[in-house]
């Protein structure tokens, strides 16, 4: 089977705190939000995943045939505590409280696939020789938090990412929200330090916003306002846009079409908690009542 993307990272076991002390513990991460998106944009996807035996429950959550799956076997699933401070979930506080083993290249299945997009969470995910050799077996992606993010006892840090002259050229594709390009590039301006990590070898540079979301591709600025009407799902917002976006790209959208969809699916799925629902086609009904003024 040809698959259009594989999705390969680690899934979480969440808890999240709301602003009132509600708890309440939800499947996360970057895979599990990303396939839900690369599904409703209609993409043939393959998730390799790495969490403990132990929650197997997480690859029956995928919703995926038993086929497009894998399980990487890890030690410990990531474990990971939101505490939100605000009913709009604006402002958080990120705890982890175990995090996965390193995915290496001979734990990824030998597939037919367009693109490996590295959903990472937490730096060490990915060892950096991962990139090179899946650049060998097709297009690679990456959102960067993967690399930036630092578990330090318990406390999540950014930290630039020392190897990024090296390893940026690899990808085909690269997904950064505003305040991670400012960590990578020390530039403000999203349209400059999209810029600037094109220079330094990214092909197709996504930067998200709670605004909008932006793509350049070397020629040409593209932006997509975000219209979601409350922010009652804002966790895996990101991971739902490029999870969209690449699904869109890999099956022949422009970037223009790509990005108008999974700027289209992230604001509806941020109305409700969890992964995104539906169908394609509710993503399209959506741009039509609110991007068809």
């Amino acid at each position: 089977m040809k698959y259009d993307l594989m999705l390969i990272g680690p899934a979480t076991r969440d808890l999240n705190i709301d602003y009132t002390g509600n708890e309440v513990h939800e499947i996360g991460g970057a895979v599990f939000f990303g396939v839900a998106a690369a599904k409703i944009a209609h993409a043939n996807v393959f998730a390799s995943v790495k969490i403990h035996p132990d929650d197997a429950d997480i690859i029956e959550a995928l919703k995926l045939p038993a086929e497009s799956v894998a399980l990487l076997h890890s030690s410990a699933t990531t474990l990971m505590q939101n505490t939100y401070f605000t009913a709009d979930r604006e402002r958080r506080e990120v705890e982890c409280l175990a995090q996965s083993d390193p995915i290496t290249l001979d734990e990824i299945p030998h597939v037919d696939c367009g693109l490996y997009h590295l959903a990472g969470l937490l730096y060490g995910d990915f060892p950096n020789e991962l990139i090179v050799e899946l650049s060998k077996r097709g297009k690679v992606s990456a959102d960067i938090q993967g690399f930036l993010r630092h578990n330090e006892g318990g406390k999540m840090n950014f930290h630039d990412w020392s190897d990024k002259h090296e390893y940026l050229r690899y990808f085909d594709f690269l997904k950064t929200d505003a305040a991670e390009a400012e960590i990578l590039t020390g530039i403000s301006d999203r349209r400059a330090a999209a810029k600037m990590l094109y220079e330094w070898g990214a092909k197709e540079i996504m930067v998200s916003h709670n605004s909008e979301m932006l793509v350049y591709d070397g020629a040409e600025y593209y932006t997509c306002p975000v219209k979601a009407r409350n922010l009652s799902g804002r966790t895996g917002r990101g991971d739902t846009t490029f999870g969209a976006y690449l699904a869109k790209r890999m099956t022949g959208a422009s970037i223009a079409d790509a990005l108008l969809f999974a700027t289209a699916a992230v604001s509806r799925k941020m109305e409700s908690p969890g992964p995104i629902t539906g169908t394609e086609a509710d993503v399209y009904d959506y741009i039509h009542t609110f991007y068809r003024e």
